[in-house]
Order: structure tokens, then C-alpha cells, then sequence
């Protein structure tokens, strides 16, 4: 049931970024292009999903349970550190560079750009990077 459950809200999560264009590279740069010819439109898209996530996520701070009653782990450490600026730095600098985030490449996958691995493999190896760097520093 749980991997039903999975799999229709990712589908529904999928075509929703397929259909607001949050999976069409040229469509985020045009948005992240503020001083250029600015496509305010993905604005509206994250007002969308911040306004219909906003309930849920004050009841899953509240009360940490899914829908099926397992527990929620949520994040304990809410410190602004330096790992975590590093980290948004380096997220924001690689979406701003490739105009897209991890979800959205998924989605490229499934209506078969082939040139999205590029980006995969690249997240892939980043991902192990860190897993190295942060097993050899004692994290």
C-alpha cells in the first residue's frame, strides 16, 4: 500500500512540474534571469505549491505521521551553519548553471531527454563526493 501510495503522489508531483514547466530548463533560466527577459511565471508556480504544502507541512511539524501512522523523521538540527550555506551556494549555483534540480531531472528522464544524464551523473558523483568528504570527517 505504501509503495501505491508512492507511486501515484510521485506521478502527480511529476506531472505537475512536467505542466507548470518546472522540468523545462530554458523555462527555469528564463525565470532565474531577472535582469534579462524574466518569465515571472514559475513565481506563480511556487506561490501554488507553497500555499497547497503549507497545511500539511504545519501538521506533519505538529503531529509527525504519515497518512499510514509511520513516523515522520523530521530534520532535529535547525542551526544555520556553514555546511548548510555551503550547500544551498552550491544547489543554487548548479540550478542557476544547468536550470535544473534534482526532481525535475527524474522527470526528463521519463519523457526521454537523454542529455539529462549528463546532469545525473554529475549529482551522482557530487552526492559520493560527499559521502567520502563527510565519512573522512568524522560526520
Amino acid at each position: 500500500m505504501k509503495n501505491l501510495f508512492a507511486f501515484i503522489f510521485g506521478s502527480i508531483f511529476a506531472l505537475g512540474l512536467m505542466i507548470s514547466g518546472m522540468s523545462n530548463p530554458e523555462k527555469v533560466l528564463s525565470f532565474l534571469d531577472i535582469l534579462g527577459e524574466w518569465d515571472i511565471s514559475l513565481m506563480f508556480v511556487m506561490i501554488g505549491a507553497i500555499a497547497v504544502a503549507f497545511i500539511p507541512f504545519q501538521k506533519a511539524i505538529r503531529h509527525p505521521r504519515t497518512i499510514l501512522g509511520e513516523t515522520i523523521a523530521l530534520p532535529q538540527n535547525r542551526q544555520i551553519d556553514k555546511k548548510l550555506i555551503i550547500g544551498a551556494v552550491l544547489f543554487g549555483i548548479g540550478w542557476g548553471i544547468a536550470g535544473i534540480c534534482p526532481a525535475p531531472a527524474l522527470t526528463l528522464i521519463g519523457l526521454g531527454y537523454t542529455q539529462i544524464w549528463y546532469f545525473i551523473i554529475a549529482m551522482l558523483i557530487g552526492m559520493f563526493l560527499h559521502h567520502l568528504w563527510a565519512k573522512s570527517s568524522g560526520e
